[in-house]
């Protein structure tokens, strides 16, 4: 069984595939459901997105080898990989602990290294 998958890589995953906070919520409903295929509409209503975000949702989580798109154009969570699986589960898991901090992580520009990580989760005063 390989090792799970560090902090960093976790953060570079979250970083380099979700661009926007709705991809990785549109990721985790599909993921909820496991092999279920989701209609477009459906996905719409259940997140409260608009088509062009649940559209760009699909295509980046496509891209990243995370879904599946089939003939009747209904989207359904299949990782591409265990590795990917296994990232994905800790950025669900990560996302549940420090949704403040993974937000960061996916708005902020992408810095290298793990202090962009720690930094990710610093309290800020604003």
């Amino acid at each position: 069984m390989p090792a799970p998958p560090s902090e960093e890589e976790v953060a570079g995953f979250i970083s380099d595939t979700f661009g926007s906070v709705w991809a990785l919520e549109l990721l985790l409903l599909l993921k909820r459901e496991g092999a279920r295929s989701w209609p477009r509409p459906e996905l719409v209503a259940a997140l409260r997105a608009s088509d062009s975000v649940i559209d760009r949702g699909i295509a980046s989580l496509l891209a990243a080898g995370l879904v599946v798109v089939e003939e009747d154009d209904s989207a359904r969570y299949a990782p591409s990989g265990p590795g990917l699986a296994a990232l994905a589960k800790a950025a669900e898991a990560l996302y549940r602990q420090k949704p403040d901090g993974v937000r960061r992580l996916i708005i902020l520009p992408r810095h290298d290294g793990l202090s962009a990580f720690s930094d990710a989760f610093r309290l800020r005063r604003d």
